[in-house]
C-alpha cells in the first residue's frame, strides 16, 4: 500500500469517526482535539515501548505495539491532510535535510 492509498484509507476512517461523534455527541472533533487524541496515543505508545524494553509491564504484547504504531501513523496522516500538507513531499525534503546535516557533521572517511 503506497502513501496515497494509506491516506485515502486513513481519511475514510477519520470520516467514519466524524459520523460516529456527530451521532453520539452532536459534534465532531476539531483539529486541536484530534491532536490531543494523538498525544494520548503517543503516550500509550511510549508505555508499550517501555514494556517491550522491560522497563514496565506490557499488556497486549507485540500486537498492542503494532496497533499503537499504526494508530499513530493514522493520526499523522490525518493531521497532514487536515492541514493540507503533502506528507510525501515533506518527508522527502525533511529526510534530505537531515541526511545533509548529519553527513556534514561526520568526519571525512577518506584516507
Amino acid at each position: 500500500m503506497d502513501l496515497a492509498e494509506l491516506s485515502r484509507r486513513a481519511m475514510r476512517v477519520h470520516e467514519l469517526y466524524d459520523r460516529l461523534n456527530e451521532h453520539q455527541r452532536g459534534r465532531t472533533w476539531t483539529r486541536e482535539e484530534f491532536m490531543l487524541g494523538f498525544m494520548g496515543d503517543v503516550g500509550d505508545l511510549a508505555k508499550l515501548v517501555m514494556g517491550a524494553e522491560g522497563a514496565r509491564t506490557m499488556r497486549g504484547g507485540k500486537a498492542a505495539l503494532e496497533h499503537e504504531l499504526a494508530d499513530c501513523l493514522w493520526s499523522v496522516i490525518v493531521l497532514a491532510r487536515l492541514y493540507e500538507i503533502d506528507l510525501e513531499e515533506a518527508f522527502r525534503r525533511t529526510m534530505t535535510e537531515l541526511e545533509q546535516m548529519i553527513v556534514s557533521k561526520l568526519p571525512d572517511e577518506e584516507g
